[in-house]
């Protein structure tokens, strides 16, 4: 079973990855490593070195700290699924691509568009 802390980051890999619109072939000619790896890593199937890290963390132009961000510390080993929270939009693959074509549209369209949703939505 994985650890609790290796699918954190392989979640961050994978959610970054695709918010850039990178594949993970792309990813791991980046890095220098077969895209099976990446698979590896994103599900949390094999650990990621630190030196490993550190190269994915600059092929997706992120500060190594970044993957590592909520998580909790040494009470997460007891529970394993701390990060597979039904409410977590950033692990849907669906919330990231709309995130990911959201940041596509210039940003005055932007603007408008959030307007509208916040209106459909009764939220603001």
């Amino acid at each position: 079973m994985a650890h609790a802390v290796d699918t954190h980051v392989g979640k961050k890999i994978r959610q970054r990855r695709w918010l850039i619109g990178m594949t993970q072939q792309g990813l791991a000619e980046a890095v220098g490593i077969k895209f099976q790896q990446i698979q590896k890593y994103e599900t949390g199937a094999n650990r990621v070195s630190a030196s490993r890290l550190y190269e994915i963390s600059a092929a997706l132009g992120l500060p190594v700290s970044h993957f590592f961000d909520g998580v909790e510390g040494e009470e997460t080993r007891a529970m394993p699924s701390a990060f597979a929270a039904p409410g977590d939009l950033l692990g849907d693959k669906e919330a990231m691509e709309l995130v990911r074509c959201y940041y596509a549209i210039p940003e005055n369209q932007r603007r408008r568009l959030f307007e509208l949703a916040r209106v459909l939505s009764d939220v603001g």
